[in-house]
């Protein structure tokens, strides 16, 4: 476990480390070490909420899986030490409820309990927990003394919960209040063997998710994670947007600026970085004051600062603003002249995702097209925040390597037959046939740390758990995502079973095989067992 002080000295990176109860104290970003991807992060923010003998439950939902996990915590803009204890992982399944059967505790450097320093924060030790792409995650953990000004994000858009003494390992927390913000919380990490790295979406509001649905994780960078997913990435997507935050100035958190370094540079398994929608603000709130020249100018500094990391640099336009209670002329202007650097050849960035056109009316190009227009002019509203992600070209983050593949057939011990893609695929998976023919074989792709996809010979698409689960398996898919996905468990006697990741339940090939295959056992017997040919 490390412990991090995100304070610079005198604008430096300047490391200082001590020892102290077997911690590692350090002046500088957040540990980025190797083996790790964020899955899941939201950047600190001051606030004046205190808080003493209770448990916070907050929902985090991710964008990448794995086989283990890490949480983070920071006192950033603390006024004194925290302490922090009985801090537990769950599976969320609704409301503060969780499920028992996958709570794990989490230490720090092995211990149960940690003190945060006002300015610091606090890295897990590593847990074997299962974390599941595009699902839900509950970290609770209980604050057994005064807490002082509490580290924030304050537009969370989630619900979380906050309930009186230490309840952290409840599996549900009866009469607490709620909240719509995190407090201390600001990162989970997976360990993911396929993991490619991680993008980081460093904004303002619109990158914040201010116009998408409360609980509908629907914020853009959600819906890049969800389109990264369906194409078979595996990319973790940090959320680093500050909603009121700039690019030029300190306010509504550090300026992107001042807090590049810890909210991107600092994430780990970071690759990227794409930088949104901060320059808005500071055209908008100085009533155009600030130029596209100081706008661009300090952006070039950025790119240099990821560049010198090893870190790619996306750029983004700014979206249409007119008709917004801050828009001028002279903030159009700027605007302007800051999407046109960007879409210069010589900008230095590594790729463009172009928000304007995305988004703006055709006819009325400095307005948002109606469809996409929340009601404010400045904020799009879900159809927009999708527009947005679709805008993100997936060949800016290269190609992944296609994972390896054997060509293989599954024989079920429900019958001693052979398991086929009925009809030419056209038809669910049953276990009915006694010889292999190219309906009977499966390239089995490796997706790593246990985790396999099928994609039928019958007719080329991949397997999939439909309906999360509740319907039988058939192959019809283009693409692997969390339906697809099977944890491949050895059994003693040589046979593998199938855990469905898209429901945590194990293929069965049910009625002694003379049903079609679905993923709706707890439990393994004679069914739930296959021969792996």
């Amino acid at each position: 476990m490390e412990v991090m002080s995100s304070r610079k000295l005198a604008g430096a990176a300047i490391a200082v480390v001590l020892a102290f109860s077997g911690i590692v104290w350090r002046a500088g970003g957040a540990s980025a070490a190797p083996g790790w991807t964020g899955t899941w992060g939201v950047a600190p923010q001051s606030s004046g909420t205190t808080f003493n003998q209770q448990t916070l439950r907050q929902v985090v939902h991710t964008a990448i899986g794995g086989t283990a996990a890490r949480i983070r915590l920071s006192n950033a803009f603390g006024s004194q030490a925290v302490v922090v204890g009985d801090v537990h992982i769950a599976r969320r399944t609704s409301g503060s409820s969780v499920d028992p059967a996958t709570d794990r505790v989490v230490t720090f450097a092995g211990a149960g309990q940690v003190s945060i320093p006002v300015g610091g924060s606090v890295t897990s030790d590593a847990v074997a927990f299962t974390v599941d792409p595009g699902a839900d995650v509950a970290v609770s953990f209980y604050l057994p003394a005064p807490t002082g000004n509490a580290t924030v994000h304050d537009f969370g858009n989630q619900t979380n919960y906050v309930a009186a003494g230490d309840v952290a390992g409840s599996a549900s927390l009866a009469g607490a209040q709620t909240r719509t913000n995190y407090f201390f919380l600001t990162g989970l990490d997976v360990q993911n063997a396929a993991a490619e790295g991680a993008v980081v979406a460093l904004g303002a509001s619109i990158t914040d998710g201010v116009g998408s649905g409360a609980n509908a994780n629907r914020r853009w960078p959600d819906d890049l994670a969800a389109r990264l997913r369906a194409a078979g990435r595996s990319i973790g997507v940090l959320n680093e947007g500050i909603s009121g935050n700039r690019l030029l100035a300190d306010g509504a958190g550090p300026s992107a600026a001042n807090r590049f370094d810890r909210d991107v540079l600092g994430q780990a398994g970071v690759k990227w970085v794409i930088f949104a929608d901060d320059p808005i603000n500071d055209l908008g709130s100085t009533g155009g004051a600030v130029t596209g020249d100081q706008l661009v100018t300090a952006t070039k500094q950025l790119i240099a600062r990821a560049h010198a990391a090893g870190v790619k640099f996306l750029c983004s336009t700014l979206t249409p603003f007119q008709g917004a209670g801050y828009w001028t002329q002279a903030g159009e202007n700027g605007r302007q002249a800051f999407n046109a650097f960007v879409r210069s050849a010589g900008s230095g960035c590594d790729g463009v995702v172009d928000q304007d056109t995305a988004t703006h009316d055709p006819a009325r190009p400095t307005w948002f097209l109606p469809a996409y227009d929340s009601g404010d002019h400045l904020h799009p509203n879900e159809a927009g925040l999708q527009a947005i992600a679709n805008a993100v070209d997936l060949s800016l983050f290269g190609t992944s390597t296609p994972p390896p593949s054997t060509v293989v057939s599954l024989r079920a011990h429900a019958n001693g037959k052979l398991v086929t893609a009925e009809n030419a695929g056209a038809a669910p998976l049953v276990a009915n046939r006694t010889a292999v023919g190219p309906w009977e074989q499966y390239d089995r792709i490796d997706l790593g740390s246990g985790r396999i996809a099928l994609r039928a010979h019958a007719n080329g698409s991949i397997v999939t758990a439909d309906n999360a689960g509740a319907s039988p398996l058939i192959a019809n898919r283009a693409a692997v995502g969390s339906w697809e996905t099977f944890d491949l468990i050895p059994n003693p006697d040589g046979s593998v079973s199938l855990r469905a990741l898209a429901n945590g339940k194990y293929v069965c090939a049910d009625n002694a095989g003379a049903s079609p295959l679905i993923a709706n056992r707890t439990a393994i017997g004679p069914w739930e067992e296959f021969d792996l040919l």
